[in-house]
């Protein structure tokens, strides 16, 4: 037996409650046994419990107030509705109000071990779901997708260390974000966050921007200056655009990195600084190594714990969502009513390849609420530069400009069957713009042989883009 059984049985009458416990003691299952309503609530207060097998007639109140309640302060319980007046009603009542099961009286030990199994897998299933639950925002970031669910596990997990993170990643996919999160998970987040940008200060100051300096230390150096690594002490260093750092200047950083000690630019004294080092590149750091323009010692001192961040064309799921934080952020920000997308923008902003990726988004959403006004940002608000790079071109108007000239010059080019539209559409000659899509990329992939990757590299998209629509159109 454990100190906390998983079971929980509510019968009223005495000899059934013997016999179930009995079938559910033979399989190794341990339970507790109640004969009332209330002193079901009572257990089901005290927690610890997954299953809850419930007979809904009680002495006390009907076995349906319980399930309710179960409902309304969301317990984690798996409930199975044992009763002998079963009727479809009840069976649909019980199942509205969340209930896993139904057994009818009388029922054999099998059939009662079977559910009782499933209800306990059902349970271990919806805590590793709720485990992994995904996260909408998580300091900073936005996108519930699994790429990002995977990166706030690793900024979760590397949070309480002082080890190094190296953040890589395409400018403007959020690696200043990510180091602020590192910072704001760990146990320095009462201390000062330093970021600094090796790429944006010349290379003669970039020392004296790390280490300080002291008076008379160079022209310019009219009094002592503490650098980043002495603002940054009990804290955390950010140093963004790492792979941009001279190559005399990283022997001194791989020095510091080692002791914790360095000497401010034109003093002999050496000082001590407790911090942790989080850095960043837009580059591949390993080509930097092997190129000779990055020391291989300091880049393992440094890539400790990795982080690549995705760009956000790989991102499907979260371009969307993350348009609309924005779009609910800047209209307040500027005093606009813009509350929504048009279904036409929101295609242009799904389809859109996104090379600057966030920031860029950032720009264009910013961009169209400054300069227009309404409640609901269309496609004709968004820069023109949407329109011709989107993966998937749409204009508002004819149906005849919705395929890009792309992917119909390559299915005319391989005499497959043509796309056509009416030059001059009439009204019944217009078809949805989905049914137009889906048939542009369905002669693409059948031009390619079947092959969603080889069509997607045609018609200029993601194959992941093709495979959620496939989803969206058995769907409809």
């Amino acid at each position: 037996m454990t100190d906390t059984p998983s079971i929980l049985l509510v019968e009223d009458t005495a000899s059934l409650s013997a016999v179930y416990t009995s079938y559910l003691q033979r399989s190794g299952y341990d339970s507790t046994q109640v004969a009332s309503g209330g002193d079901a609530l009572i257990e089901l207060d005290r927690g610890g419990y997954r299953v809850v097998l419930l007979d809904l007639q009680l002495p006390d109140m009907d076995g349906i107030e319980i399930l309710r309640m179960v409902q309304e302060q969301k317990l984690p319980v798996a409930v199975v509705i044992i009763t002998s007046n079963a009727s479809v009603n009840v069976a649909v009542e019980s199942m509205r109000l969340g209930a896993y099961d139904f057994l009818e009286k009388p029922f054999s030990a099998d059939r009662l071990i079977v559910t009782v199994r499933n209800a306990l897998k059902h349970m271990q299933l919806s805590e590793m779901v709720e485990a992994i639950k995904e996260r909408t925002h998580f300091y900073g970031f936005i996108g519930s997708s699994l790429a990002m669910q995977s990166i706030y596990r690793t900024i979760d997990s590397a949070s309480a260390s002082k080890a190094t993170v190296f953040i890589t990643g395409e400018s403007g996919t959020g690696k200043e974000v990510c180091a602020e999160a590192i910072h704001k998970c760990s146990p320095r987040s009462d201390k000062p966050f330093v970021p600094l940008n090796c790429g944006a200060i010349p290379k003669d100051l970039m020392e004296s921007e790390i280490f300080g300096h002291v008076k008379g230390a160079f022209t310019g150096a009219i009094s002592n200056r503490d650098g980043a690594a002495s603002l940054a002490d009990g804290g955390t260093l950010f140093l963004d655009e790492i792979c941009e750092m001279d190559l005399d200047l990283q022997t001194k950083l791989l020095r510091f990195i080692q002791s914790g000690t360095f000497q401010k630019v034109g003093s002999t004294r050496l000082e001590k600084v407790n911090i942790r080092i989080v850095c960043a590149t837009n580059r591949k750091p390993l080509q930097e190594v092997q190129s000779g323009r990055f020391r291989e010692d300091l880049y393992y001192r440094l890539h400790v714990i990795p982080i690549h961040l995705p760009p956000l064309r790989d991102r499907d799921e979260d371009i969307f969502e993350i348009a609309r934080s924005f779009l609910v952020d800047y209209a307040e920000e500027e005093g606009k009513e813009f509350a929504s997308f048009s279904s036409d923008a929101a295609e242009i902003i799904n389809s859109y390849d996104w090379p600057g990726n966030i920031r860029q988004l950032q720009n264009v959403i910013r961009n169209s609420i400054v300069l227009n006004d309404g409640q609901v940002l269309t496609a004709d608000m968004l820069p023109e530069l949407l329109g011709k790079n989107s993966r998937m071109a749409f204009q508002q108007g004819s149906v005849d400009n919705f395929s890009s000239e792309d992917s119909r010059e390559f299915l005319n080019t391989h005499n497959s069957t043509k796309f056509t539209t009416p030059k001059k559409p009439r009204a019944h000659n217009v078809e949805p713009l989905w049914l137009v899509e889906k048939r542009a990329i369905e002669l693409a992939i059948e031009a390619c042989g079947g092959s969603i990757p080889k069509a997607a590299a045609m018609l200029d998209i993601n194959p992941s883009t093709i495979y959620r629509k496939k989803v969206q159109w058995d769907e409809r």
